[in-house]
């Protein structure tokens, strides 16, 4: 016997029937009617787009030191978080910029990739430091004590290490779009939705993709600082290190290559869904990236890390050491808080009062 071949409504997911009043495929249960010809193609390209994604790249990041070129330079390792800093022999007694705790030197610099490319710092200390005034300004119920500048605990420009990424994808995603209009008459109010499946294929060029390879770094906030101006990177010098600190990449790119695919493929549906106009809905139904002339690179952008104290809690901030770009948890005064909660509740109940008086006098006049 052969086997029966079923249709799944691409609505609701209840099993199509042939119509034979109106030649269409219908859904028993929410009476959706699709073409025969049109769900055959739609089925077709669900298929083709189903296909499991082929993220696959190329082992290229990064390249060897060579003799004598990382003379001079340190590996300042933190006991608290275990982070390692590179800096050069000049750089004395200091602090670990995640942490806060004294680092101490333990090694000379050995065992890691040379980096490929650097951006060098643009913005100053001082330049930092007035980004994060910055950025207090016109935060309401910011304490007053934490604006003080005497409140800054440190600041240090630190190398953060990147990945790279670079990859053209080939993509399919399929959707489902929806569109409504609702109209009135002397007894109801009436609401049409109409339902469609669209497609979109093609392929979408990556440059610089990055994936910061520190786990001591929050990924959130290296992107919050983005975008990085690749065009202003040069080939890696180690003096570009002198005055300032390194980390040293304990994530490597094999690891960073989930997120990296993670931010291709959401890139990729974005830029496929903002060629879909006219519908008040669209839904990703399923999607399948391949990638091909896929390859990484190993980069240090510049960050300015800020680190201050209130309250017995550290607060970390991160300036973009290019573009001077501020992110940053900041504290809240409960008190103050409390105070105009208390203030806009006195507000609604004085209006609430004012309105219930009218009422009441238009009320006598009826």
């Amino acid at each position: 016997m052969p086997d029966l071949i079923e249709f799944k409504c691409p609505h609701c997911g209840g099993k199509l029937e042939f119509d034979a009043s109106t030649q269409k495929m219908k859904c028993p249960y929410c009476d959706s009617e699709l073409d025969v010809e049109a769900l055959q193609k739609n089925e077709e390209q669900l298929n083709q787009s189903a296909q499991d994604d082929n993220m696959v790249w190329e082992e290229t990041a990064g390249g060897q030191w060579a003799e004598g070129e990382t003379d001079g330079m340190k590996v300042y390792t933190c006991k608290s978080c275990g982070g390692e800093i590179v800096a050069d022999e000049t750089t004395g007694a200091s602090s670990c910029p995640y942490c806060g705790n004294p680092v101490v030197m333990t090694a000379n610099f050995s065992g890691a990739l040379k980096p490929d490319y650097v951006i060098p710092f643009k913005v100053t200390k001082e330049q930092a430091k007035d980004a994060l005034k910055q950025h207090y300004e016109g935060k309401k119920f910011l304490p007053k004590i934490f604006k003080s500048e005497n409140h800054l605990d440190e600041i240090k420009g630190v190398y953060v290490p990147f990945w790279l990424f670079d990859a053209v994808a080939d993509a399919s995603v399929s959707y489902d779009m929806e569109t409504s209009r609702a109209w009135s008459d002397s007894s109801f109010n009436y609401t049409e939705t109409s339902h469609y499946a669209g497609f979109r294929q093609g392929t979408v060029e990556f440059n610089n993709v990055p994936v910061d390879g520190s786990s001591k770094m929050p990924d959130d906030m290296m992107e919050s600082i983005e975008p990085f101006d690749f065009s202003e990177a040069v080939p890696f010098k180690t003096a570009y290190l002198s005055g300032f600190l390194a980390d040293k990449y304990d994530v490597d790119d094999v690891e960073s290559l989930e997120r990296a695919n993670s931010r291709i493929k959401n890139s990729t549906v974005d830029v496929f869904r903002s060629t879909i106009e006219g519908f008040g809905k669209i839904n990703v139904r399923d999607s399948s990236v391949s990638l091909s002339d896929s390859k990484a690179k190993y980069a240090l952008y510049p960050v300015w890390l800020l680190t201050t104290t209130f309250e017995n809690k550290q607060h970390l901030f991160a300036v973009n050491g290019q573009t001077g770009k501020i992110v940053g948890d900041l504290p809240i005064d409960k008190k103050l808080v409390r105070k105009y909660k208390w203030i806009y509740g006195l507000a609604i109940g004085a209006a609430s009062y004012a309105a219930l008086l009218i009422l009441g006098y238009l009320g006598g006049l009826l």
